[in-house]
């Protein structure tokens, strides 16, 4: 049985920073690719960023650019997403999603293309 935990979230000034952390069980994590997602109250799942199985290649939606990094530890079996210069509108539940990483390219921007999720964590920014 596959799971996919998020971690990390909580209430946050604007300005601060947050680790955010998916431990996976379950599953070969090396032979899936990651990704991050985010939905906030009354909007749809956005792309937030993604990584390769192997780690070396990411890529990032334009709104998170320079301010989020996506990583991995395969030995751990956790994927990780820091998020700096926190902004009232990143406000959202976040989402870890794993793609198998045979199918497609390494990162997609469509949440149907994605194998499993976990149950998201709360990220709150507050002005």
């Amino acid at each position: 049985q596959v799971q996919l935990v998020e971690s990390g979230g909580g209430l946050v000034q604007a300005g601060g920073s947050l680790r955010l952390s998916c431990a996976a069980t379950g599953l070969i994590f090396s032979k899936y690719n990651m990704g991050w997602f985010r939905q906030a109250p009354g909007k749809e799942r956005d792309f937030v960023a993604a990584i390769s199985s192997s780690g070396a290649s990411t890529y990032y939606a334009d709104s998170v650019k320079g301010r989020f990094t996506i990583s991995r530890d395969n030995a751990a079996n956790t994927v990780y997403l820091q998020i700096n210069s926190l902004k009232p509108e990143d406000t959202a539940v976040y989402y870890c999603a794993a793609r198998y990483y045979r199918i497609g390219n390494y990162y997609s921007l469509r949440v149907s293309d994605y194998n499993y999720w976990g149950q998201g964590t709360q990220v709150t920014v507050s002005s």
